[in-house]
């Protein structure tokens, strides 16, 4: 069946409102550097008419590319051909269940609205990340999503109690009972979670709910190290445990971007920078007296600890704006990489000659949850501001996932592999499991339709 043939039976399963023809913003990625290429352009409204298009698509070998809220930094739903299945009409919130605290929502749910619908029912879902007014909860589950509350809530995987997929060939698998136990057999859903959309369309998932906070103390300590941030990490989690929630690293030249572009001023002066939030489920007039007495006791006598909601936000903001500050410098090439939270010193002390040695006058803007040792490591080379930058992405790479290599770290924390980095797999995966996992594809997705040329290299 050719091309033409092939639309046009399509266009006859679906209604003409699950058919974009204007569909231009949909190809290009968020950094505007992939720009690709649709056959057609979907928007299905319901799971039925995810599984017709699966169906039809395994039946003619047409390739399909699912789509959230196309966030993404990796290029993982830039399509290459075939179908582009936008998932954003799948919004429903379906359920809300407080006996099990779970909710229950499609996968084109923006992760706000989840937010929001939790926070209503006097509920918290913890994923917070800077997209999450415009990214959705498929592509959360599909690239495993952290953010800035992975140190005491996890990442996405932690948080999915069940799944609603449409496998290739059209057929549904949905577990979308909120069971907090079950050991019967292989538990199908971690396979989808991370999978980046090569395996299957995620279209609904039961989620974890946590209980509000109702008291935060949030402090902003300067360090003169990075040893000396680990050291407080380990202190803080020692007496206040479970109440960490978030414990983020900022160098003094992402501070100063962001200060800048904020409109803000620095909090204080340091080398490093720590934001670290308590949080508790119940009303603790003493947290924040505990937490000051805490870092006078222990040597952290540079902070600041947020005496109002107003100051609270504008230290986020700092922290915040980091991303959207970096824009006057030009296109960065972005590395999205974790280690052993004990060797993050070793990593940037080592890493920063090495780049600087054979990038004379390369800019680098360090932050990130060293609480569960994810950093974005974002360099910026002298006087290259447009995408022109990203023919020097493959040596620039080469240094600092030598040095992530070196400290037995990953390529990719939170982000996914996409088309980005999936000739980088071998390096952080061994032959053998390679091999299981192109097993497991093979075996899902026997026609190799799903998000061709995406994860697996």
């Amino acid at each position: 069946m050719n091309t033409s043939d092939w639309q046009q039976a399509l266009r006859s399963l679906l209604k003409k409102s699950e058919i974009i023809d204007d569909a231009a913003a949909l190809l290009i990625d968020q950094r505007r550097r992939y720009t690709g290429q649709a056959d057609m352009v979907l928007q299905p409204d319901s799971v039925s008419s995810v599984q017709a298009i699966m169906k039809f698509c395994h039946e003619q070998h047409i390739a399909v590319t699912p789509q959230g809220g196309n966030t993404g930094l990796c290029g993982a739903a830039v399509p290459k051909g075939g179908v582009l299945l936008n998932l954003s009409r799948l919004n429903r919130i379906r359920q809300l269940n407080l006996a099990d605290n779970a909710i229950t929502v499609e996968a084109g749910c923006v992760l706000q609205a989840v937010q929001q619908a939790a926070a209503k029912a006097d509920r918290l879902f913890p994923l917070s990340l800077a997209s999450e007014g415009s990214c959705q909860i498929g592509g959360n589950i599909a690239c495993n999503a952290g953010g800035v509350n992975v140190v005491r809530y996890g990442t996405m995987r932690d948080l999915v109690l069940g799944l609603e997929v449409v496998l290739p060939g059209g057929e549904l698998i949905s577990h979308l009972q909120p069971l907090h136990k079950n050991t019967t057999g292989y538990d199908l859903r971690h396979l989808f979670i991370g999978s980046e959309g090569t395996l299957g369309v995620i279209t609904a998932a039961t989620l974890k709910l946590s209980a509000r906070p109702r008291t935060l103390e949030l402090a902003w300590v300067g360090v003169d190290s990075i040893e000396r941030a680990v050291e407080l990490l380990s202190l803080v989690q020692g007496r206040f445990a479970e109440r960490l929630g978030s414990f983020e690293l900022i160098s003094r030249f992402a501070l100063q971007l962001s200060s800048e572009f904020s409109g803000l001023s620095a909090p204080l002066a340091a080398d490093w920078h720590l934001l670290l939030e308590l949080t508790d489920s119940v009303e603790r007039e003493d947290l924040g007296d505990l937490l000051a007495d805490f870092l006078m006791q222990n040597g952290f006598d540079n902070a600041v600890l947020a005496a109002s909601d107003a100051q609270r936000q504008d230290l986020w903001t700092l922290r915040e704006n980091i991303s959207s500050s970096q824009r006057r410098l030009g296109t960065s090439i972005k590395h999205d990489i974790a280690v052993p939270i004990e060797r993050v010193a070793e990593f940037v002390e080592n890493c920063a000659p090495a780049l600087q040695e054979a990038f004379p006058g390369i800019e680098i803007v360090v932050f990130g949850h060293l609480g569960d040792g994810s950093l974005h490591y974002n360099t910026f080379l002298p006087h290259i501001l447009s995408n022109e930058a990203y023919r020097f992405e493959e040596p620039v790479n080469q240094i600092v996932y030598r040095q992530v290599l070196a400290c037995e770290g990953t390529i990719a924390a939170e982000h996914g592999i996409g088309q980005v980095k999936n000739h980088w797999l071998p390096s952080v995966r061994s032959e053998a499991e390679i091999a299981i996992m192109r097993a497991v594809k093979a075996a899902v997705d026997p026609h190799q339709i799903m998000n061709p040329g995406k994860l697996l290299p």
